[in-house]
């Protein structure tokens, strides 16, 4: 027998994407996905842009993980991390930084995973423009649905973890 969950509210993440993904794209001078969010002209809130600063800006991840799921990425597209200037590595590890006290702050997690996939075999859905993820975790957070029914369970909406974030960045 067949079991459905439903959360019909995700389907906004797939079928309302703002930008279309470069990787998926014929018009390859479009740029990455991050950096059409960024020349779309669309306020920060339809976006999920949590935070502006010098070099870097950080965005809430459109498939989350875990509520709180942020990408900390360079305004300026680059693939790998000897291509930043040093100015750019110092605001991005000063920002994922921040990201921590952030998350901390606003969803009080047991721990943090943080990461880069560098390159698509490593993973990189967006090889073209390095972003790090700074994903929330508590002890049980994987349950029995990703290892029974290759299912995620979000408990809220990303319009609300983007706005408790703003609040906490502030």
């Amino acid at each position: 027998m067949l079991e459905r969950i439903w959360s019909a509210w995700r389907s906004a993440y797939v079928s309302e994407t703002p930008v279309r993904s470069s990787a998926d794209s014929a018009d390859v001078d479009a740029g990455s996905v991050f950096s059409q969010i960024l020349e779309s002209g669309a306020p920060d809130a339809e976006t999920h842009i949590v935070h502006r600063g010098r070099t870097c800006f950080v965005i809430m991840n459109l498939f989350p993980y875990t509520p709180g799921h942020l990408l900390v990425i360079p305004y300026r597209e680059v693939a790998d991390l000897d291509q930043l200037s040093p100015d750019e590595a110092s605001d991005l590890w000063v920002t994922v930084t921040k990201a921590t006290v952030v998350l901390r702050a606003a969803y009080h997690p047991d721990g943090m995973n943080i990461g880069l996939n560098l390159g698509r075999p490593a993973g990189g859905s967006i090889p073209d423009h390095l972003h790090v993820h700074v994903v929330p975790r508590w002890t049980g957070d994987s349950n029995f649905m990703s290892a029974v029914a290759n299912t995620q369970t979000l408990p809220e909406s990303l319009v609300d973890t983007a706005t408790k974030i703003r609040d906490a960045w502030a």
